[in-house]
């Protein structure tokens, strides 16, 4: 199959076109950036701005039979026409054009927070509701795109399907153990809450495979057509005890301090206000949906997915774990 992947040079993106490769199908990558790796694995590459869409999309599409849309602005904090334009309108204009083109199937990368409101969800499955507001560009932004990429659905012409793999870590992770590492060796890291709060992680090389999944069987006859469904680990965390044993693998202090969520949620508005009036870039050092996020609980039933894709984890957390260290260490040695 010819697969165009968005974002095909991101963390979770080069996992998705290796993960394609490896099963034989024709990948190619559409990106903001240049990735010689890519080109490397014989991937053909396209770079440009996919919300302003133009030339560089239309080859990108020419010929292709599905995409994967990992392409995406990330982070908790910004102007929210920014995470609008990237997230949204940069789906609407590859839905489009994917129509124009002839697409058959498209799997979208979308997020959990689409659904978190900031109270506990424990093993919740994809009956889940859209939160009714959000404490993040990011979220609000992600929840329009998914929305959209549900609604275009159509079993006579583009198939379509949303996955939402919930907190990516594993070797060469740019996002969320590095932030944690960094706080835990200046002594910045705190925890929020009472420490309890069980979470679903996601190994990125399972975030791969539940996406090669989605290309292989999404069609007019698939159950997970026109749906939207969590991918994670089939073992929660709890995730503070998490964080200890990782901190602890890598001989780094543990966490020694703690704040109730709802100082951490009052730290986290006064700090947005103040990244706001000084126009900071960048996350600041603690926001509400950060709070929220460190102190409740967001876990997620793998039930689903198994059975509307045949979905098995390819990668248990003990190993996930395990080698996520070992490259972690690995790394601290270059």
């Amino acid at each position: 199959m010819e697969v165009l992947v968005t974002g095909g040079g991101g963390f979770l993106g080069s996992h998705v076109v290796r993960a394609l490769l490896e099963r034989g199908h024709r990948v190619r990558s559409f990106a903001r950036g240049h990735y010689p790796e890519l080109e490397a694995w014989g991937v053909a590459t396209y770079q440009g701005d996919l919300a302003a869409g133009g030339r560089a999309l239309e080859e990108a599409l020419k010929g292709a039979e599905a995409i994967v849309h990992c392409a995406a602005k990330a982070g908790v904090h910004g102007p929210a026409q920014e995470f609008e334009r990237a997230n949204h309108q940069g789906t609407l204009r590859l839905l489009e054009a994917a129509r124009a083109s002839g697409v058959r199937k498209l799997v979208h990368t979308s997020s959990p927070s689409v659904c978190f409101d900031g109270r506990d969800h424990l093993q919740a499955g994809p009956d889940l509701p859209y939160a009714q507001r959000f404490l993040s560009p990011y979220p609000e932004s992600k929840a329009r795109a998914e929305r959209a990429v549900l609604a275009a659905h159509d079993p006579k012409g583009l198939c379509t399907l949303a996955l939402r793999p919930h907190l990516i870590f594993g070797p060469g992770d740019p996002h969320l153990i590095p932030r944690l590492l960094e706080r835990a060796r200046a002594g910045r890291l705190i925890q929020v809450g009472r420490g309890d709060n069980e979470v679903s992680l996601t190994f990125v090389e399972n975030a791969a495979w539940a996406h090669v999944l989605g290309v292989e069987q999404l069609g007019p006859d698939c159950p997970a057509s026109g749906k939207a469904y969590f991918v994670g680990q089939t073992e929660a965390v709890r995730l503070w005890d998490w964080i200890g044993d990782l901190l602890r693998a890598l001989d780094l202090p543990p966490v020694r301090r703690r704040i109730p969520q709802g100082v951490a949620y009052a730290l986290g508005a006064v700090c947005e206000g103040a990244y706001r009036v000084l126009g900071k870039q960048g996350d600041p050092p603690m926001s509400r949906f950060v709070a929220r996020q460190l102190a409740t609980s967001h876990s997620y039933d793998m039930g689903p997915l198994e059975r509307a894709l045949g979905y098995q984890e390819q990668v248990p957390l003990a190993e996930a774990n395990r080698r996520t260290i070992a490259a972690l260490l690995e790394q601290r040695k270059a």
